[in-house]
């Protein structure tokens, strides 16, 4: 990863220069990868029964 595409993220993520000082280049490209898949619209939630029976 280059550094503008970094910083890229970062503004994508609405992630400050100052916030930066308080997380790691993991932790960003981790939210990152989770803020895509909040628009992933799952088909099918289990059920309690079968969560119980998990």
């Amino acid at each position: 990863m280059t550094t503008p595409l970094f910083l890229l993220r970062c503004i994508q993520l609405g992630i400050s220069i100052r916030d930066l000082d308080l997380l790691t280049i993991g932790m960003v490209n981790d939210m990152f990868a989770e803020n895509c898949n909040d628009d992933y619209d799952y088909p099918l939630e289990a059920t309690q029964a079968q969560m119980d029976k998990f």
